[in-house]
């Protein structure tokens, strides 16, 4: 048999889809999975996947010789595409234009996979209007040693951005060793200013959590998690919801509903789970499209039922302080969230301290510990806006 005739024919949404080398192994080391299986497994998502990249532009980036060989990207679409698969023209910033393929269904995903695409790569726009991004994308990007419960408090504090911002949020695992959070907003805002929201995003995700979040484009200013609001640029694009990515587990880009995200592993979603975890409860972000915002239009933010249970310059003793609350409250503490807790590292004139508060959103009304003398209670800017607070009162009039 010639190496043209090794090759499997697929009936896909009433198409013929033809998978060469169908055997061709495309993981080696932690699981083993041919390029057939890949396909198949697209299939068993496709209704996800689909929606991911339904009616965009697609960059391929195809890996040839498996997830474990050299991947290159190909904006063109290839000549000898079925003429059932539409393309679109794309203009970048250099003023060079592509002919990118646009995936409708589960036939042209399976047509796309045959190419050796791993991953899905589509861009934020529709094709019936390529210049008005319909996605804002937020990518956490943890750098070396960032713990992964660092990436899930971050994503979290994007939720609720995103919510004041009167945006819904739609997390996933990127498949790696981030999480990407994304949100429908109306077709109405350039490249440019879309990416500017992005970055503005960032900014007060890093004020909010300092400690944890940055916003520095430069690595060596970086620290902690890394929102990479360039992936909002014209020419960027990153893997969709279901994505394959080229690690020796196969694991992939897992959608997750909010609740699901302090306790996520993602190393739980690969190639070989996420098919019967999608049977079993369909995608999480099947509403997704019906969900554009306006960005840039705030809603008013709910007052939270916060406490601050420990003030001290040392962590280890404010952390001491809140697991004696926990003590004298056992009943509220048994219905806090793993994000309930808020440990803030607080920065004064020349004087740093950590302070604890509490969150009481999960605690019925009526069972809400009051707000009492934080144990310890050794801020140390006290003193100092006691002071400044005495001198304005004393000011002639």
């Amino acid at each position: 048999m010639g190496a043209k005739d090794n090759a499997e024919t697929l009936t896909v949404v009433g198409r013929e889809i033809r998978i060469t080398n169908p055997d061709k192994p495309y993981f080696s080391r932690d699981v083993k999975l041919t390029k057939l299986d890949v396909v198949r497994y697209y299939l068993a998502v496709a209704d996800g996947a689909v929606t991911g990249i339904r009616d965009r532009p697609v960059v391929l980036k195809r890996f040839v010789d498996g997830a474990e060989g050299q991947a290159f990207y190909q904006k063109r679409a290839p000549d000898n595409r079925p003429p059932w698969l539409r393309t679109v023209t794309l203009s970048f910033p250099s003023g060079r234009t592509a002919e990118e393929v646009v995936v409708d269904d589960a036939a042209g995903l399976a047509w796309i996979v045959n190419l050796g695409c791993i991953e899905l790569h589509p861009h934020p726009v529709r094709s019936a209007d390529l210049d008005h991004p319909d996605e804002l994308r937020v990518d956490l990007d943890p750098g070396p040693g960032v713990a992964w419960a660092d990436v899930r408090r971050v994503a979290l504090e994007v939720n609720a951005l995103l919510g004041e911002l009167g945006l819904r949020g739609w997390p996933k695992t990127s498949g790696s060793r981030g999480i990407h959070v994304n949100a429908r907003i109306e077709p109405r805002w350039t490249f440019t200013e879309v990416r500017r929201a992005a970055l503005a995003l960032s900014r007060e995700i890093e004020r909010r959590a300092p400690t944890l979040a940055t916003s520095k484009w430069w690595k060596e200013e970086r620290h902690g998690v890394f929102l990479d609001y360039n992936q909002n640029a014209k020419d960027r694009t990153t893997c969709s919801a279901y994505s394959i990515r080229p690690l020796p587990d196969a694991r992939v880009s897992a959608p997750l509903a909010w609740d699901e995200v302090p306790d996520c592993d993602p190393a739980d979603f690969t190639v070989l789970t996420m098919p019967a975890r999608f049977a079993a409860r369909g995608d999480p972000q099947a509403g997704m499209d019906g969900a554009a915002g306006a960005a840039g239009k705030r809603a008013p933010r709910a007052r939270m039922p916060l406490i601050v249970v420990a003030n001290s310059p040392s962590k280890e003793d404010a952390l001491a302080g809140l697991e004696r609350w926990k003590q004298r409250h056992p009943e509220a503490a048994a219905l806090l969230a793993v994000d309930d807790v808020l440990v803030d590292a607080m920065r004064g004139r020349s004087s740093t301290w950590t302070r604890i508060r509490i969150n009481l959103r999960h605690v019925p009304e009526a069972s809400r510990p009051r707000q009492e003398t934080p144990d310890p209670d050794d801020d140390p800017t006290r003193e100092w806006r006691e002071a400044m607070r005495n001198a304005k009162n004393e000011q002639p009039e």
